[in-house]
């Protein structure tokens, strides 16, 4: 069996929803709908206008790329069970989609660092933010980022494939996670609680150490310096920014940190939704249509647009109208003839 344990379990089902499947699945389907428009849409304008070519987005545009391989690991498998009788997922199935959830989950956290890390050096430090943030600097914390990323994922990962699943198979859940798979083991999981206890309660602590930490100096920085509207802009940014922080660490912190139990389990249901799919959906409009930039270079391309297709239909119908005109002087100077 993989990892060289004794599990007589070669697959899982996924409980999931177990009421509701259709109105659930059009509910999901316009979520993750919302969530790849959106981060895509990021994706391609930031990557289209050299006016965008600057520090905070290029994390944004990693944050948005994070976000739909983040939320796809998870939500295509989710809306297939909904539609099938029983989700099932083999034994290395499930295996994969815990280490690639916790290799992205992991770099979005500390993605998240990183970004208030950027606001925090471009307003304490202005003359040297670019020189503090080259593209050099970006992709080093980028790459360190999916480094640990992975490093996490292959911890918590190679901690479970020691125990052994002798039976039941029934996951109370919709995607695999460690605290339902740790109550299917037959082993001794204390270890294993201990690894996913250290793992996420050292992100957990730091991230938000670090980001309340830094937008604490942040503020600070701006009340001495700004205008009382510019204040006002720049708490109600941070206030925003914070809130999707806190939906995305608090939930992952319920589901973590909450006793096992079975009960536990049915409400740990609730807050991965939010976890996976209402944070990375929420993700591009709090992030990117609060930054002026962004704001601004997407207002002219959609005028651009409009532009070119109102200019495009004035067009057609100058040609239509040059047609009828052609086609009326040919009438008459045959009936002339």
């Amino acid at each position: 069996m993989a990892g060289g344990n004794h599990s007589s379990v070669t697959k899982f089902v996924l409980l999931g929803f177990t009421d509701l499947q259709e109105l659930l699945f059009v509910i999901f389907l316009l979520i993750y709908i919302t969530m790849l428009v959106g981060s895509l849409g990021v994706i391609v304008l930031i990557r289209t206008n050299s006016q965008l070519h600057v520090p905070m987005c290029f994390f944004l545009r990693h944050l948005s790329f994070l976000d739909i391989c983040y939320s796809s690991s998870i939500t295509l498998k989710l809306m297939s069970g909904l539609l099938a009788e029983r989700n099932v997922l083999s034994f290395n199935g499930c295996i994969t989609q815990l280490f690639f959830f916790a290799v992205f989950g992991t770099r979005e956290a500390i993605l998240l660092i990183l970004m208030v890390y950027d606001r925090y050096v471009a307003i304490r430090e202005p003359l040297r933010y670019l020189a503090a943030m080259s593209h050099g600097v970006r992709v080093q914390l980028v790459v360190g980022s999916y480094a640990a990323g992975s490093l996490n994922a292959l911890v918590r990962t190679s901690a479970l494939l020691r125990l052994s699943f002798c039976g039941p198979n029934l996951v109370n859940n919709f995607y695999c996670e460690i605290p339902p798979l740790l109550l299917l083991s037959c082993s001794n999981t204390q270890l294993n609680e201990m690894v996913m206890a250290a793992c996420v309660g050292f992100i957990i602590t730091t991230s938000v150490l670090a980001i309340v930490v830094s937008y604490a100096c942040v503020l600070l920085t701006i009340w001495s310096i700004c205008s009382a509207e510019g204040r006002h802009k720049a708490f109600s940014t941070c206030t925003s920014h914070l809130m999707a922080v806190a939906l995305f660490y608090g939930s992952a912190a319920f589901l973590y940190f909450h006793p096992f139990s079975r009960r536990a389990e049915d409400q740990g249901k609730t807050a991965s939704v939010f976890y996976t799919m209402v944070t990375p959906m929420l993700n591009p409009f709090i992030y990117s249509l609060r930054n002026k930039e962004v704001r601004s270079t997407l207002r002219r391309a959609t005028n651009k647009l409009l532009s070119c297709k109102y200019s495009h239909r004035s067009r057609s119908n100058q040609a239509e109208a040059d047609i009828t005109c052609h086609s009326g002087v040919s009438r008459r100077n045959k009936a002339d003839t």
